[in-house]
């Protein structure tokens, strides 16, 4: 069973944060979800970690601050850049030795871009490999909802008009009954060619879960960033990028670029797949993960020792 606790942030906001595996584990691999979802986005990831690998690597999952289970906060701090922060003080938390793999979905990857950004001493020093899942490090460059850019333009007018308007709400939370309505068109907006009906009913959850401030609030950084740049520094690191063909969120030149910048990157394009590849495509996001972590456990050590030959792995 998963530890659950909660770290604190300096601004008084309270994270749920959750753990599986042996705190000296020789690496841990952090697993930071998408807007509007939840730590409960990797369960598939979460069960085929821990039967692959054993006691050879901890698992880490939060709620981002104003989502899931973790606190609200106040609406000038729904940025990447505090979500930058916020994971600089989350791995300080829990994980304050050791090598990281950090693995993102959407604004998750984004947030990992953003921590390398803002912290690049911190990240340099823990960070051993990275996971990015249907995310892009170009905002809302590449984003036309799989439709023409005329009508892309004007649904990205209302999208951000009404982000604006739920950005003041507060910590509210959208009514579970207009999201039961509402989930043909997060079906098509997050899936591509099939779902399963859980997959459905554990997003619409999590989106109940989120305050209005969070949902609204966020809108306006994630469209907003650019951290190729970031990333080309980062060339040196195992890594893997992945990107379903029918994502209309972060489209396949999303991960395109990224694999660009950092040229070592295994890029795997999903044919079917939608923007939950995690529920979607649970093989191929496990094998991008499991074949990172597996490079990083045969590495020698910082301290010279073999850190596969620490712990059990099956």
């Amino acid at each position: 069973m998963p530890e659950r606790f909660e770290v604190g942030m300096p601004d008084g906001v309270r994270l749920h944060v959750e753990t599986t595996g042996p705190a000296d584990a020789p690496v841990t691999a952090v697993l930071l979800h998408g807007w509007t979802l939840d730590g409960r986005s990797w369960h598939r990831q979460l069960d085929a970690l821990t039967a692959s690998f054993g006691d050879a690597v901890r698992v880490v999952t939060y709620d981002a601050r104003g989502h899931g289970r973790s606190s609200c906060m106040a609406l000038p701090t729904a940025t990447l850049a505090q979500l930058g922060d916020d994971l600089a003080a989350v791995l300080d938390a829990v994980a304050p030795t050791g090598r990281v793999i950090l693995v993102g979905h959407s604004m998750g990857g984004m947030t990992i871009m953003e921590y390398a950004h803002r912290h690049p001493g911190h990240f340099a020093a823990r960070t051993a490999g990275l996971v990015f899942v249907s995310t892009t490090a170009e905002g809302h460059t590449h984003t036309v909802y799989g439709l023409s850019p005329r009508i892309a333009r004007l649904i990205r007018l209302a999208e951000t008009t009404g982000a604006g308007v739920l950005a003041r709400c507060g910590s509210w939370r959208a009514p579970r009954a207009l999201l039961n309505a509402l989930q043909p068109s997060i079906r098509w907006m997050l899936f591509g060619d099939r779902c399963e009906p859980s997959d459905i009913r554990l997003v619409t959850s999590a989106v109940a879960r989120a305050s209005l401030r969070s949902i609204g609030g966020f809108r306006a950084s994630i469209g907003a960033q650019h951290r190729l740049d970031t990333l080309t520094t980062l060339a040196h690191l195992p890594a893997a990028a992945l990107v379903g063909d029918r994502d209309r969120l972060t489209p396949p030149p999303c991960a395109e670029s990224i694999a660009a910048a950092l040229p070592a990157t295994e890029l795997t394009v999903c044919p079917g797949a939608g923007h939950m590849l995690m529920m979607e495509r649970p093989d191929e996001v496990n094998a991008a993960l499991t074949g990172v972590l597996r490079r990083v456990l045969a590495a020698p050590a910082p301290d010279g020792r073999d850190a596969s030959a620490t712990g059990t792995c099956r």
